[in-house]
């Protein structure tokens, strides 16, 4: 039987699993019952399974009849700290956290995937390394799996590397959306301290104003983004946290904002940096206030190698139809730590529409929301695609793609 027809057979333990691992969610590197369902999921299988030392990290490995190349399939596995407030029978038990962002079927769907593989054992061509992955909601998982090995955890470079997310909005339930080159953006976060002299309210000229420098440099950094850098190679900047003050009538020693920053080149990456610095550096000083500034660079850009992109939109194509693949026309300025690996490997990462069926686009609940809400239905067609991708890239060329 084709892996679809496989994979739709066993949804119900998708279903099943998906679910439980939604009602314990668990936030960070650290995911200790999140690791034992995968671990349970996986009993009874011919895998080579190790877990991590800096985090609670799965990787498993499917040595096929042949071992003479081998390609890399993920799933992250970690929450958000977020309270649920779908109503769904389901819900989190755990207060203050969700898996707001459907890692929880991302998981299902790569078990689901070792399943599928694990049977077709005798027919690859080489080997499967499953990576489970904590800590990639800005905790860096990705990162401490690469630097623990995973990648090269059959005993050689994996040749390919290929992933997942889901979306409760953007698309139809089901369909599979990509893009060569950037997907998803590169991303930074700017924290800025404003030191000033506080005092009474009705007194502002005895005062240096914390507020209304942090105030300006938020509008002016949003300006700087329009008329430094080009509309087709853009940059998003959003100031998320803004924190000041305790009463109407008292003007504070200190004011406190963080901004995220999203790019999609190397380069206004590295420009971005040294213009929002500078401007920030340069109001402080012409409001005769102090300032700290703290810029850390997050994730690099997502970017899909142009030839496994074209093999894994072809493999969703004839796998599960043409309707089932939508050409992404513009990159994403969400950001993944799953180009830290494809910042190694060549590969492709698609998206994957799990929109509630009959709802409407324009009232359905994004990504991080409390009111996310996922179609299960996706689980059986993402473990299948995973196992397509494995079986056919391995059978094609020991060698990487290049662009």
């Amino acid at each position: 039987m084709s892996a679809v027809v496989d994979a739709r057979a066993m949804a119900g333990d998708l279903i099943e699993l998906r679910r439980t691992l939604h009602r314990e969610p668990e936030i960070g590197l650290r995911l200790p019952r999140t690791q034992e369902r995968v671990l349970v999921a996986l009993d009874g299988l011919p895998l080579e399974i190790t877990t991590g030392d800096s985090c609670t990290s799965v990787t498993a490995v499917l040595r096929g009849a042949r071992s003479d190349h081998s390609v890399l399939l993920r799933a992250d596995m970690d929450a958000l700290p977020v309270q649920e407030a779908t109503g769904l029978d389901y819900t989190s038990t755990v207060d203050g956290v969700m898996h707001a962002c459907g890692h929880d079927l991302h998981t299902a769907m790569l078990v689901g995937a070792a399943h599928l593989l694990s049977y077709r054992r005798d027919e690859l061509a080489g080997d499967v390394v499953f990576m489970f992955q904590p800590g990639e909601e800005g905790w860096e998982g990705a990162r401490a799996m690469i630097d623990e090995g995973v990648l090269d955890a059959s005993g050689r470079r994996v040749a390919a590397a290929y992933g997942l997310h889901v979306f409760s909005t953007f698309s139809p339930a089901g369909v599979f959306q990509s893009r060569p080159g950037p997907m998803l953006a590169g991303s930074a976060s700017l924290t800025v301290t404003v030191h000033g002299g506080g005092g009474h309210g009705s007194t502002p000229h005895l005062t240096r104003d914390p507020i209304i420098a942090a105030a300006e440099m938020i509008s002016a950094l949003q300006t700087m983004v329009t008329r430094e850098f080009d509309v087709f190679d853009p940059v998003v900047l959003t100031v998320g946290v803004f924190q000041a003050g305790t009463r109407s009538n008292i003007i504070p020693e200190s004011a406190r904002f963080e901004a995220t920053i999203r790019t999609f080149s190397a380069s206004v990456k590295e420009r971005i940096r040294a213009s929002a610095v500078r401007l920030v550096r340069g109001l402080a000083d012409a409001h005769d206030v102090e300032v700290d500034v703290d810029y850390a660079d997050a994730r690099p850009v997502t970017v899909n190698d142009k030839a496994e992109h074209d093999f894994a939109r072809e493999v969703v194509r004839e796998s599960l139809g043409e309707r089932r693949y939508s050409a992404m026309a513009n990159p994403v300025a969400g950001a993944e730590d799953f180009s830290r690996v494809l910042a190694e490997v060549p590969g492709c990462f698609l998206a994957l529409g799990a929109m509630p069926r009959g709802a409407e686009p324009d009232q359905v609940a994004f990504n991080h929301s409390p009111r996310a809400v996922f179609d299960d239905s996706v689980l059986a067609d993402g473990a299948a695609l995973f196992t397509e991708l494995a079986t056919r890239r391995l059978s094609i060329s020991p060698e990487p793609s290049h662009d």
